[in-house]
């Protein structure tokens, strides 16, 4: 028996199980309330054939999003967990900036599931589960790359293989929100690198490239562009919540 569930009891009894959301009383320590994961919003069909935004009911399937028509994204598909809301946005930073990385696990289960609809219903060590890289000096100061604890959760969930180090931020970018297209693209020149210890397992490889959020897609972007110039044959995005305000329900 493993040694976490050996040990569970004796944690519930010392930290009783609590929602990280809400704080209401939970059975088991991971996961969220019935009424907090009625909150999150999980993306589904019919969706974009090229990027899986959600679209509306009466769009046929196989069709392709205005974003994806006017500009054919360089990845395979996107998977996310959650559509960006309130309740993603909570999660996200006490993940992230409340050093709460036990919600690693449940966040990536919510990733994981939703990489059949890009084709990964067959992943094995043959892919590689590569996380978005932080620049040295923003590592330090978290202590922790959470793209990281991400897809070393999908990768054990998945059989796949974990190269946390495949990708480099080679220099320290600015936030990008707010940033018009072409400054995103001007701070995110030259910053994201491959690996040259790394680069041989590229050719020919599939990748499944994760981070937390999906915003602008820029930075991501630049990492699809990395990887397929080192000789990747596919890459698909996972990421936890993904911004598209346009396709949630509206109240």
């Amino acid at each position: 028996m493993p040694l976490a569930r050996t040990l569970a009891p004796l944690i519930d009894l010392v930290f009783p199980p609590r929602c990280p959301l809400c704080g209401a009383g939970l059975s088991a320590q991971t996961g969220l309330c019935a009424a907090c994961w009625s909150e999150l919003v999980i993306p589904g069909e019919p969706a974009c054939a090229l990027c899986q935004r959600p679209l509306g009911d009466t769009v046929a399937a196989g069709a392709v999003c205005a974003p994806c028509m006017a500009e054919p994204p360089r990845h395979d598909g996107i998977a996310a967990g959650t559509l960006y809301n309130q309740a993603s946005r909570r999660l996200v930073l006490a993940f992230k900036h409340g050093q709460r990385i036990a919600l690693a696990p449940m966040m990536a289960r919510l990733m994981a599931a939703r990489l059949d609809a890009v084709g990964l219903d067959a992943a094995g060590p043959d892919w590689l589960v590569v996380p978005v890289p932080l620049h040295r000096w923003r590592l330090w100061r978290r202590g922790f790359n959470q793209a990281a604890l991400l897809g070393r959760e999908i990768a054990r969930a998945r059989g796949a293989t974990l190269a946390v180090d495949m990708l480099e931020r080679r220099k320290a970018t600015p936030a990008l929100g707010g940033l018009g297209r072409k400054a995103r693209a001007r701070a995110l020149s030259g910053a994201i690198g491959i690996n040259r210890k790394r680069a041989g397992q590229l050719r020919g490889a599939r990748v499944v490239l994760v981070d937390d959020v999906l915003t602008s897609g820029a930075t991501s972007a630049a990492c699809v562009a990395a990887l397929k110039r080192a000789g990747a044959e596919r890459v698909v995005v996972a990421c936890f919540a993904r911004v598209l305000d346009e396709a949630l329900p509206t109240a």
